[in-house]
Formats: structure tokens, sequence, C-alpha cells
């Protein structure tokens, strides 16, 4: 959509549940990367990294007053949840569905489009990154 800002999230865990890591890449209308971050959030489930990247992506975006908004995941589940194609019906995502739904509602316009990961490279990229970082440092041990 012209003149949207383009927000592209993704979160991962090594293991399912392992070490997990979101990630979101944050564009502005004309395609310019204006924020861009990865952080590792402990033992969780890519379904539960994946929401936690949303809501990190949608807070950057609120920071922004990114609007319109144009959404883009890998993950279909997460997309279609917030369509509302899909019911939430694990109990761990419902109050992460409610966290990230609220965060949406506070920007205006938001449209949610699932892509292949490889359309998702730049925040397939930093989760990867981030995950990488965190098990390289903790599988260093003391000398």
């Amino acid at each position: 959509m012209p003149g949207s800002w383009t927000l592209r999230c993704d979160g991962g865990a090594r293991g399912n549940p392992g070490p997990g890591a979101l990630a979101y890449a944050l564009f502005d209308p004309a395609g310019r990367e204006v924020e861009a971050h990865g952080e590792p959030i402990g033992s969780v489930t890519n379904n539960v990294a994946e929401y936690r990247a949303l809501i990190a992506g949608l807070a950057a975006a609120a920071r922004h007053r990114a609007s319109p908004l144009m959404v883009y995941m890998d993950s279909e589940l997460v997309v279609r949840q917030m369509i509302g194609e899909y019911k939430v019906k694990h109990e761990g995502l419902k109050p992460l569905h409610a966290e990230a739904r609220q965060a949406a509602l506070r920007l205006g316009p938001v449209t949610y489009v699932a892509v292949r990961r490889e359309e998702n490279a730049r925040a397939d990229q930093i989760v990867n990154e981030t995950l990488d970082r965190t098990l390289d440092t903790n599988s260093e041990s003391p000398r």
C-alpha cells in the first residue's frame, strides 16, 4: 500500500522450546530502515517468539507513529490469528495475542501479510544473528 510503513517481524527458538530471540525491522514509507532490533528472550517456543517479535515491532512502530502499517511475518499461524481467521486455542498464546491486538489498536490501520521466510530476509537475518550471539555467549565456559 503506497504511503505505508513496513514492519518485518520474526521470532525463533532453537529446540522449540529452546533458546529464543525476537527481531524486527521497521521501514518508513520511502523504504528506509528506521529501526531494527534483535533480542534474546530465554527459552520459548517458536510461536511465543513470533508473538514477542510482533509485540516489540508494534511498540517500535508506535514510537515512530508509523501509520498506516503493513506487517510482514513468516508465521502464517500468527498472521491468521491476528486477522481473526484462526482462533487462538493455546492457553500460552492467548495473553500474547491480546497484547498484540491492543498494541495494534493504538496504531491505526494495520494490515498483516504472511510471507515466505526468504521474503522476510532482514528480520530473519536479525533473529538468527541474535540467536547465534546468544548461543555463542552461553557456550563459553569460564576459564
